[in-house]
């Protein structure tokens, strides 16, 4: 096939992206839509880019530079990228290609004034906008003007910002080709962008259009405020009329140049809502051709509109597929499950062929649908309650949703929802062999799954799956686990609602739950200080451990002195707590047991922070302080009127929750031991179609589902391309921040804590564990980053119980995500950390090293000076 330099634009589609670029094949696709104007022009194609790269043989060198360089050099990409970039401007362009770009200029007009922009083949896709990464240049005139543009089109490729974008997404330089779009320039009345969806919100039923005088540069550089628009089925909503003091205008002779608009004019919108109205109009014709919301630059010209760019919207989160056209209310699973990260297909499917409830997807998150609940008043009250306990961010969020009167329809009754989440539980007797019961029941269930799932293999093993998960969920929902659990928790609610109008007091539960016993959690924290005492005397085995990196260190620790006792301690270690590690409900995330390298750092914290036998006291001195808040809560009691019915009803309570509180942690450390088991057999028949030559790598088969994977055992054929198209979409959802109510018009509701009893500046969030506490902030995004001092105060997005070790060590807590019951809370009352939690962007409005003050009793957190 000949190469071919330069193509019209009437001539490509999104099909030719590899030819012309996402800006190219976008503009392409839109000049073919009906009733779409896109003004005339060519591409440059991406051949005429790869001629040119071949004509400087120096730049094969300068990209191997390049993509060896850590994204976070900045001083080094900027000084390679610049050499890169200068090299192309400098290359002459070839006789031939010269004249095709000239031919089609002369089918425009040779005098005509031109945009020129460069359309990169990694850009304006679906998963990853590029946005502004390259350059565009306005009202370019003549033919050696827009040669040497073109010439700086090819180079933008290796701005600074484009290189560091591509490198922190793992793209590779030598992957992306420019080509460059030429076309006639317009010069409108007014020009700006239509969002098809509500940019903030992700409503999309709402289009947002901004709007200013003369050329679009004005806003996209941010030189003026826009007016916007906001149009909803067919009409204007919403307006903001700015004051618009300044335009960009196109010069006679070449170039671009600000200019004031006349005092009497900048008060005027820039479009009548007519006109706003009929832009959306078209957008919602170019966002029907491809299929999802986009982001269009737009140009009023001679009071028609014309369109100069449109791409996919990259940043708004994805809705739950039901396939059916009426209204629906989502809830975030990763919230309550202190896991908010994408989960990988496997992960998903797992969870949801385990979950008590009927689980959605979107953007590698599960969400549960409660529109049912919320139609019905009974169980609206019950799940409002039971949420607001937990999470009061999502109960704002879905009371923010019910105030609109017609998106939940009204039902008289539950209907197929079933009874309302939180509803009375039947009561059971405060006795601690009901705990010690409970936990034999589900270690025998989980030695008889060890047993059997060792026996199946290949098709046989999916079949003995599907029936573990039926025993699996059976023992989750074992109606004296569920009244256990309940128990403490009423128990808790009961004492922090109560005391708190008999004494005044706040969260007394906390100090009162203080070493509690049977939590599998907490006591998984004070055994890794237990593990460190073996550790410590040994300092051969301490140094070793600090420069460990490879996941075998464990066989390399018997050659040392005392690193036979170290390794039997660490082992016995993962033993018990191995199938643990961050994100656990995700079964495809690496465990302790699988990277033990993980608990190193925690370990030597440990070593360094403590002194022997801190665990026994740690334990020892919360028992001891809860036993005192006892006495002193009781007597206190005693002297109120009716005090001793009030203390006998307290003392019931306190002995209530001391013995079930702990037990609350315990299903989750069942599902997840399942979970390990379930993921080593998976591995297991990964290893078989690795062998077989089905599947390159055995991690492969996190991107299927459980079924997709049980069809590909029983064909031994497998979908490649599926594959990788899940692993990039994978890697773009990092990119999203999960909302906590979801619509299913695309709306993330936020919810607000609405609460004016906290200093100004103060951040907001849930008190989860009483007492206040000064220190310096540790913002800690990964366990194994850890690097705590005693007296550090740990801020990070989520605690699930893998964060547990940590907790031993640090003086108070503050996480992104979290409510009263959730596992950090739990844990941080165990262990008398001062805590606060949902606090909205916390690892990103307090910095690592500054100075905090945690007001765990009255949730919000200061950052001091």
């Amino acid at each position: 096939m000949t190469e071919r330099y330069v193509w019209d634009l009437q001539e490509v589609d999104e099909t030719q992206l590899a030819v012309v670029g996402g800006k190219g094949a976008h503009l392409g696709g839109l000049s073919r839509i009906e009733g779409i104007r896109v003004p005339g022009g060519f591409c440059v194609t991406t051949d005429a880019f790869r001629r040119i790269m071949a004509e400087a043989p120096s730049l094969d060198h300068r990209l191997d530079q390049l993509s060896r360089l850590n994204p976070d050099d900045r001083e080094a990409i900027r000084t390679l990228s610049a050499e890169i970039r200068r090299t192309i401007e400098e290359i002459a362009i070839p006789g031939d290609l010269a004249a095709a770009i000239t031919r089609a200029l002369a089918q425009l007009g040779e005098q005509a004034a031109c945009a020129v922009r460069s359309s990169a083949t990694a850009e304006d896709l679906p998963t990853a906008s590029f946005a502004g990464q390259q350059d565009t240049y306005l009202n370019v005139v003549g033919p050696t003007a827009i040669l040497q543009h073109v010439s700086r089109c090819w180079a933008s490729l290796f701005t600074e910002r484009a290189v560091t974008y591509r490198q922190r997404n793992g793209i590779d330089h030598r992957t992306v080709h420019m080509a460059v779009v030429v076309q006639r320039m317009v010069f409108p009345h007014a020009a700006g962008i239509l969002f098809t969806a509500d940019p903030v919100t992700g409503n999309r039923k709402v289009a947002t259009v901004d709007a200013g005088f003369g050329l679009g540069e004005a806003l996209v550089s941010g030189l003026v405020n826009p007016d916007v628009f906001k149009v909803r089925h067919g009409e204007v909503v919403a307006k903001a009329i700015a004051a618009k003091q300044r335009a960009v205008h196109a010069l006679p002779t070449g170039g671009t140049q600000e200019v004031a608009i006349d005092p009497q004019r900048q008060e005027q919108p820039a479009l009548t809502d007519a006109q706003a109205v009929r832009l959306v109009r078209l957008g919602r014709r170019i966002e029907a051709h491809f299929g999802r919301p986009q982001d269009i630059e737009w140009c009023l010209v001679d009071g028609g509109f014309q369109i100069v760019q449109s791409r996919p919207i990259t940043t708004l989160f994805p809705i739950p597929e039901t396939g059916d056209q009426e209204n629906h209310v989502y809830v975030s699973v990763g919230h309550g499950q202190m896991m908010t990260d994408p989960m990988k297909p496997l992960g998903l499917s797992m969870w949801q062929l385990t979950a008590m409830v009927p689980m959605h997807t979107a953007g590698g998150r599960l969400f549960v649908d409660v529109t049912r609940r919320l139609a019905s008043p009974a169980s609206r009250a019950g799940l409002l309650d039971v949420i607001g306990r937990g999470d009061p961010l999502i109960r704002d969020a879905l009371e923010t949703v019910l105030d609109r009167d017609d998106f939940v329809p009204s039902l008289p009754d539950a209907g197929p929802g079933g009874p309302p989440a939180g509803g009375a539980s039947a009561p059971i007797e405060t006795d601690p062999a009901i705990v010690t019961e409970l936990i034999e029941r589900s270690q025998v269930s989980i030695a008889a799954l060890e047993r059997d799932v060792r026996t199946k293999t290949g098709p046989a093993l999916f079949d003995f799956l599907l029936e573990a998960f039926e025993e699996h969920k059976r023992v989750l929902s074992d109606p004296l686990s569920m009244q256990a659990i309940m128990a403490g928790m009423e128990a808790t609610w009961w004492l922090n609602d109560t005391l708190r109008e008999w004494l005044d007091e706040k969260n007394a539960a906390d100090t009162l739950t203080l070493s509690a016993p049977d939590n599998v959690t907490s006591e998984m924290g004070l055994a890794l200080l237990d593990v460190a005492d073996v550790i410590r005397p040994h300092s051969e085995v301490v140094a070793f451990l600090q420069g460990v990196e490879d996941e075998g260190f464990l066989d390399e620790l018997a050659k040392l002195t005392g690193g036979t006792e170290a390794r039997d301690a660490i082992e016995a270690y993962l033993d018990r707590y191995g199938m643990r590690c961050v994100g656990e409900i995700d079964i495809t995330r690496p465990r302790w047991r699988e990277r033990p390298t993980t608990l190193v750092p925690v370990i030597l914290d440990n070593v360094r922070n403590f002194e022997p036998g801190a665990a026994e006291r740690r334990f020892e001195q919360g028992r001891q302080k809860a036993q005192k808040k006892e006495q002193d809560v009781l007597s206190r009691l005693r002297a109120l009127p009716d005090g001793d019915r009030k203390a006998d009803e307290a003392k019931r309570m306190i002995d209530r929750v001391r013995t079930f509180i702990g037990y609350r942690e315990y299903p989750k450390y069942g599902i997840v031991s399942r979970y390990f088991l379930y993921k080593q057999a998976l591995l297991e028949e990964a290893e078989r179609l690795v062998q077989a030559g089905v599947l390159p790598e055995k991690e492969d088969i996190f991107y299927l589902t459980f079924q997709e994977l049980h069809d590909v055992v029983r064909s031994h054929q497998v979908d490649g391309r599926l594959i990788q198209q899940r692993k990039d979409a994978f890697r773009s959802y990092h990119a999203l921040t999960p909302p906590r109510v979801l619509t299913s018009d695309g709306e993330a509701v936020t919810g607000a804590y609405r609460r004016d009893d906290v200093p100004a500046g103060a951040l907001i969030g849930l008190p989860v564990s009483a007492g206040t506490v000064e220190g310096r902030a540790r913002v800690i995004l990964d366990i194994a980053e850890a690097d705590l001092e005693a007296g550090d105060i740990l801020v990070t997005t989520f605690t699930d119980p893998s964060w547990s070790p940590l907790f031993v060590g640090i003086a108070g807590l503050v996480t992104e995500v979290g409510g009263q019951m959730t596992h950090g809370a739990v844990i941080a009352r165990e262990y008398g950390l001062p805590a606060v939690v949902g606090v909205e962007q916390a690892t990103r409005l307090i910095r690592d090293g500054q100075r905090i003050r945690v007001h765990g009793t009255d949730g919000y957190v200061e950052i001091l000076p």
